[in-house]
């Protein structure tokens, strides 16, 4: 029933937009009353948060460690590439960025159940290729962290931009090359 509940969720929130996507217009769609979504979640924001953090669980994984830096980019790229390509999530995915501008609970929520998962990742990832001595000691984790999700984020928000193979093995080797100077 989850996965009828999320799909109902994503086509919802594509539809209508956050704002105006309601626990009964979900409910309806996914074909159950609203009571069974009121058991599993308190509100909209909830089950929101709820159903896009286990997406982002179920289908972008911990990075593995390839041994060396440009392995693990190019497994967080194409990952992250994988991810934001899905066609739902490039419908919702403005949308919500946007909403969180608005709503202060929803972007706090957002950090805690989606970004701050992914910059931990990021971070094992960066810690890794330190003590391989692949990035200087003294990296700025922070500006690092932030430079790796940008241009994939950027490019389906802004450009609409194929995320291809070809695009992603130049922006790994160009996210290699400016890890190299972020400190």
């Amino acid at each position: 029933m989850t996965a009828t509940i999320r799909t109902a969720v994503f086509e919802e929130l594509a539809g209508t937009g956050y704002a105006r996507m309601s626990m009964e217009a979900v409910a309806r769609r996914a074909g159950v009353g609203k009571a069974a979504l009121y058991r599993r979640w308190a509100s909209k924001e909830e089950m929101l948060v709820g159903l896009v953090s286990a997406e982002m669980r179920d289908e972008h994984p911990e990075p593995v460690d390839t041994g060396s830096l440009q392995g693990d980019v190019a497994a967080f790229v194409a990952a992250t590439a994988d991810l934001l390509g899905r066609p739902h999530i490039r419908r919702i995915l403005p949308d919500l960025l946007a909403e969180a501008q608005r709503s202060r609970a929803l972007a706090d929520a957002m950090c805690t159940a989606l970004l701050a998962p992914r910059r931990a990742a990021v971070d094992a990832i960066l810690r890794r290729a330190t003590t391989r001595g692949e990035l200087p000691v003294d990296l700025d984790h922070d500006l690092a962290t932030d430079l790796l999700g940008a241009p994939l984020v950027f490019r389906i928000l802004i450009t609409d931009g194929p995320l291809d193979p070809g695009y992603r093995s130049r922006l790994t080797r160009s996210l290699v090359a400016a890890l190299a100077t972020a400190h």
